[in-house]
């Protein structure tokens, strides 16, 4: 498949999109541009998400091929999460959306808030 539409419900760009542009899968990627991160590093960045829910956006990312996930072989366990080449390319673009939301948060609240 050279090109998927995602406007096709059999396409699985479908699927990879809700990854990425899920709450948690954002903030994971935004959060990893900075580098690598343990988990636990991480999910202090990405403030508020449980542990269980960011181990499953972790999971699917790696799927995806967007995060690598290195295990670190020493007691206790040390779990690293970085982007790919790939994850570096998505990661510009939900930042794009994040910083745009950031920027016009206050016309937002205005126009939420005439409603």
């Amino acid at each position: 498949m050279a090109r998927g539409d995602v406007f096709s419900v059999r396409c699985p760009s479908r699927e990879i999109m809700q990854h990425m542009t899920s709450r948690w899968g954002v903030l994971a990627l935004v959060a990893l541009r900075s580098g690598t991160l343990r988990f636990s590093a991480l999910r202090r960045r990405v403030n508020g998400v449980s542990e269980r829910m960011l181990a499953q956006t972790l999971k699917a990312l790696e799927e995806d091929g967007l995060v690598e996930r290195r295990a670190l072989p020493v007691v206790p366990p040390h779990v690293e999460y970085s982007l790919t080449p790939l994850g570096r390319g998505a990661a510009e673009k939900v930042n794009a959306l994040a910083d745009w939301i950031e920027t016009n948060l206050s016309e937002i609240l205005v126009q939420r808030a005439g409603r």
